[in-house]
């Protein structure tokens, strides 16, 4: 090929790129504006204390009160129950992983756990429907619903779960070689060298993939509108059933409100506002990283 030749696929390559990385962020503005358009309508017609403070959400009754808390409390109730599942058990497998199994192990468990975020989050929801409610009820608490927070909180736990392992074991893996040498020169064992030495510099990190991993558990629709319920309360009972805000918009998306009307206006309102619960998220693991990084 030619110089001219080259240097014009060159600028084709370079323009399609730049146009590749341009329509990512024209969809993201566009998602954003169509977001605050239908939200700012919503707020033409309720007031804003009424949306963010009230504890009574029935906007498809014919008594509508419009206040989101009922939803935000199951959404952290089911996603507090996913990270109680997910972050311990994913830094033990991270710590195990990058500072106890051999290479061959970890060319092998690694993959493997990677393999449950590629499972359809579908499946997992009926799995909390059929298998894990069942169970639980039958075996531990009886009286639980059959809908409730917290088959599709473990459920979410296991599926969040790779997220955690895989970052967190990525960054332990990246801390230097010489922090261990030289805790172990300081006759250190093997399990003191990992959790004094090598956790503490991989902080940033292992912080950054628990807010990921929490940004994720909120984000989840599947599981929570099968298996949760729809049923929006003030809860802290995980054996009750509840409503999250992913689960309200699938609801309304799919029932018969007409577009356009205060109804149907609600799901946008409670997308943005899920949208900036995970923005201010994703804004706190990057702080956590940066931070971190510095001190270590």
């Amino acid at each position: 090929m030619t110089r001219p030749w080259r240097r014009r696929l060159e600028f084709v390559i370079e323009r399609l790129l730049f146009a590749c990385a341009a329509a990512s962020v024209v969809v993201t503005a566009g998602i954003i504006a169509v977001l605050a358009f239908e939200t700012f309508e919503f707020f033409g017609d309720v007031p804003v204390t009424d949306f963010l403070f009230g504890t009574v959400w029935t906007p498809l009754f014919s008594d509508q009160q419009f206040g989101v808390l009922p939803l935000v409390a199951g959404t952290m109730l089911v996603s507090a129950i996913a990270m109680l599942v997910a972050l311990p058990t994913g830094v033990l497998a991270a710590i195990y992983l990058s500072e106890y199994a051999p290479a061959g192990v970890r060319r092998v468990v690694k993959p493997v756990l990677e393999v449950l975020a590629g499972i359809p989050t579908v499946v997992y929801g009926y799995f909390a429907l059929l298998y894990v409610t069942p169970l639980l009820q039958q075996q531990v608490f009886p009286s639980m619903s059959a809908f409730n927070a917290l088959s599709p909180g473990l459920v979410m736990g296991i599926m969040i779960l790779p997220l955690v392992s895989s970052l967190s074991e990525d960054a332990l893996h990246a801390v230097p070689n010489g922090l261990r040498e030289g805790a172990y020169a300081l006759g250190a064992t093997r399990m003191q060298a990992a959790l004094r030495v090598v956790v503490p510099a991989a902080f940033s990190g292992i912080s950054a993939s628990f807010i990921l991993a929490m940004s994720r558990a909120i984000g989840e629709t599947m599981i929570v509108a099968i298996a949760a319920g729809q049923q929006p309360r003030m809860t802290l009972n995980p054996l009750e059933s509840v409503e999250t805000m992913t689960a309200y918009i699938v609801q309304v998306s799919l029932g018969d409100s007409p577009s356009g009307s205060l109804q149907y206006r609600t799901i946008f309102a409670v997308g943005m506002l899920l949208f900036l619960m995970t923005f201010a998220l994703n804004m706190a693991s990057n702080w956590l990283r940066r931070r971190f990084r510095e001190v270590y």
